[in-house]
């Protein structure tokens, strides 16, 4: 009877050893599996340009030749051909006050403008975040960059923009650096007026050429700071987008 209960013992013992080590299995897995996934994703589907931290998105970039991909289509991004201007000190306004520049991007009119004092120096159509809601409240552009590259999203929702022309990074106390939101040029849609962005505020090119020109940091080169002494023009975005 005490050698039965004896291997009537060892087997449960057995047997609770074995579950532990399925446990114990399953659990690194599980954890491996969340710790490199992510990582496989955005190596694969980098997160730039809206709600995701990138710093790839954050430096000045251009490619000759690229392809686009956005909403599932492939499209040829533009050479962007740099002169003499774009590595130059470049600013534009009248004798008012830099400090009295801010720029205003009312989402429920999809409309942006740009004041000089009491002076409107800009208005124009925009497109903000359909697939991630722009950010509203009261900010700073931090950098400029005369190109830059964004992509982000997985699946249906990937797009990879190279060359993304006139790019203007904005923050505040909320909004991090890091988060890169931007009002930048848009060559992969033409439907200004409507949501259409990942956040950020798209911009036809030609208006926001002018605008990168017109707002400050002044442009210094290619990649231009704001300082203490080349103060970045404010950005208040307000209302609601539409549906």
């Amino acid at each position: 009877m005490f050698l039965y209960y004896s291997e009537y013992v060892k087997k449960k013992r057995r047997h609770s050893n074995l579950i532990i080590r399925y446990l114990i299995v399953i659990f690194t897995v599980s954890l491996l599996a969340a710790i490199v996934y992510p990582t496989i994703i955005s190596l694969k589907h980098p997160r730039c340009a809206n709600s995701r931290s990138c710093q790839e998105s954050l430096k000045f970039a251009v490619k000759k030749d690229a392809i686009a991909i956005f909403n599932n289509q492939r499209l040829a991004a533009p050479n962007i051909a740099l002169t003499e201007k774009d590595t130059r000190p470049v600013v534009l306004g009248t004798d008012t006050n830099d400090e009295e520049k801010h720029i205003y991007v009312d989402l429920t009119s999809q409309t942006l403008y740009a004041f000089e004092g009491k002076e409107l120096f800009m208005q124009t159509l925009i497109s903000s975040g359909k697939w991630f809601p722009t950010p509203t409240g009261d900010f700073t552009i931090w950098v400029k960059l005369r190109s830059t590259r964004m992509s982000g999203g997985t699946g249906d929702d990937y797009y990879n923009l190279p060359n993304v022309p006139y790019v203007m990074f904005f923050y505040n106390q909320e909004v991090s650096k890091s988060t890169g939101f931007s009002l930048h040029g848009t060559y992969w849609h033409n439907n200004f007026g409507h949501p259409m962005s990942h956040g950020c505020v798209n911009m036809k090119t030609s208006d926001v050429a002018k605008l990168y020109d017109w707002a400050n940091p002044v442009s210094d080169g290619l990649t231009t700071y704001s300082s203490d002494k080349n103060l970045g023009t404010k950005v208040t975005i307000y209302g609601e987008a539409p549906l």
